[in-house]
């Protein structure tokens, strides 16, 4: 289990007390003082009425902090983040990519795959730990712990927000 599994499974349960879900955490360590974002997000059966708002990252954020002060898993400085997903929504579960079966995501892999360490494509079914993705046609199925990062990629199109196509001015 890697820091940000560790920290997701330590404060899932006081996000969950606050009827909010802990969809997963990053850690970047770094030399001038680590970066630990998490993100939070209604749960699936409140997703029609309700979306994750800038007083629940707030109340969420001062709620884990003096949690993350006394259980101290993160030694020296950090700052803490805490976030909606966003439309580019970090997949961080198995259960999370079969919620979004259909949807396109991008995909960074731990170790080479028919030598690929990224791919973007449709997400097509989640079996257990295995996650076939449609790539180009093709099915790509990889191990979820093979995978380093994963988000969805918005369909802006579907959304009424495609960039529009540059064009020759008269």
């Amino acid at each position: 289990m890697d820091k940000a599994q560790e920290i997701s499974a330590l404060l899932a349960p006081t996000v969950a007390s606050m009827g909010l879900e802990l969809l997963g955490a990053e850690y970047l360590p770094s030399p001038g003082g680590a970066v630990l974002r998490l993100y939070i997000d209604v749960p699936q059966a409140e997703s029609a009425e309700r979306n994750v708002g800038i007083e629940d990252c707030e109340a969420v954020s001062r709620e884990v902090s003096g949690q993350l002060d006394v259980e101290d898993p993160i030694s020296g400085n950090y700052t803490l983040e805490v976030s909606s997903p966003g439309i580019d929504r970090p997949l961080f579960a198995p259960e999370q990519f079969a919620r979004f079966v259909g949807e396109s995501a991008k995909v960074g892999l731990k170790l080479p795959q028919d030598g690929r360490r990224r791919l973007q494509g449709r997400i097509d079914k989640v079996e257990g730990e295995a996650i076939t993705f449609d790539v180009d046609g093709q099915p790509f199925e990889v191990a979820f712990d093979n995978i380093d990062k994963a988000k969805l990629v918005p369909n802006w199109e579907a959304l009424g927000m495609a960039p529009k196509k540059p064009g020759k001015k008269k």
